[in-house]
């Protein structure tokens, strides 16, 4: 069984920053696109920021020069470094990869982290 194991969370002032980590843990065979999600309550869980295999990034326009995403491919780690953090960015942030699983086949496997909180607040 794979798991993503997120780390990182947690208080921080606005205009603070925090760097969140996921890595997944278990038997893969490669780790494909991975990316950082965020969900309030009563809301559609978002994309924050992607980013594949090759390094190719993407961002939601709100965090746009403010958040940054990059992966360790040797470590098949994703960050998200954020910066400037509003009081809108308190959320539970959730890692995502799309991983190749081999079992009796390959197979594609997307998988998500439990998901870490982020509170900005003074």
């Amino acid at each position: 069984q794979v798991q993503l194991v997120e780390s990182g969370g947690g208080l921080v002032q606005p205009g603070g920053s925090l760097r969140l980590s996921c890595a997944p843990s278990g038997n893969f065979f490669k780790v494909n696109a991975m990316g950082w999600y965020r969900q309030v309550p009563g809301k559609q869980r978002e994309l924050v920021a992607g980013v594949t295999s090759r390094g190719s990034t993407n961002y939601a326009d709100s965090v746009k020069g403010r958040f940054t995403i990059s992966r360790a491919n040797a470590k098949n780690t994703v960050y998200l470094e954020m910066t400037n953090l509003k009081p809108e960015d308190t959320a539970v942030y959730y890692c995502n990869a799309d991983l190749v699983v081999v079992t009796t086949e390959v197979r594609a496997l997307e998988v998500w982290g439990q998901g870490t909180l982020v509170t900005v607040s003074s």
